[in-house]
Parts: C-alpha cells; structure tokens; sequence
C-alpha cells in the first residue's frame, strides 16, 4: 500500500480524533485529558511494536535519531496539550482546521530546511488551505 492510503488513513482517524476528543475532554481539566490519551498511546504504540517483534530494534538507533525523535515527541506532546485545550474552549469545527494550517507550515519547512522543492502548484495549494482554514474557523 502507498504514502497516500496511509495519509488517507491519517486523515480519517485524526478527524475521528478531534470528534472523540471533543466528547471526551468536556468535563475534565484540557491537561489530564490529554494525560490519559497519551497513556493510551503509549500502551497500544507499544503493544504493535512489541506484537511485530519490531523492539529488538532500539539498540540499532542512532544518536541522531533518538534527538530528532525525542524532540518531535515533545513538540507532539506541546502539540496535543494545546488541541486539548482548544477543543475545550471552541468548536471542534472551529479548532481542526486551525490544527491543520501544520499542513502550511509543514511544506514551508520542508522547502526551508529539507530542501524539498516548492513548485507554484504547491504554493497554491497551501494558500488555499490557509484560506480554507481561515474561512472555516471563523464560520
């Protein structure tokens, strides 16, 4: 299966994500909901890498990648202490597209720092998400 089934899948479950969070985070603090989604991350994250015999891996990993890693677990981390915490205080409707101006700031950093090519299609593409996001939180 390609890149593209599983950005699709991506998507699929990360809307599921908001919606259920919305639900979830209406009546307990933004930050020990956030706790508890991460905990259960950990736990089933875990629980494939181990099922897929895929641990034996860790002493393979190197220097580099256990800073990258471990610095996009933090971001990741920031990152959903604010969804949270925007779910809370606005419209899920509101606060997804938002979230998703990441798809901007992605391609601009991969231009920037990846070197990743930024061609006029791409440019278009991300003004309109920025519209988009734009114009849909504030509908």
């Amino acid at each position: 299966m390609s890149w593209v089934f599983w950005a699709f899948l991506s998507a699929v479950f990360a809307a599921m994500t908001a919606l259920l969070a919305k639900v979830g985070v209406a009546n307990i603090d933004s930050n020990l909901a956030t706790a508890i989604r991460t905990t259960v991350i950990v736990l089933f994250t875990w629980a494939i890498a181990i099922g897929l015999e895929k641990h034996n891996g860790l002493a393979e990993i190197g220097r580099t990648s256990w800073i990258f890693l471990i610095l996009s677990g933090i971001c990741t981390g920031l990152s959903w202490l604010c969804y949270f915490r925007a779910l809370q205080l606005g419209p899920a409707s509101s606060v997804a597209p938002i979230d998703k101006l990441s798809v901007v700031f992605v391609v601009l950093g991969a231009w920037l720092f990846l070197g990743e090519k930024l061609t006029l299609l791409k440019v278009g593409g991300v003004s309109l998400i920025a519209i988009g996001a734009v114009i849909l939180a504030l509908a």
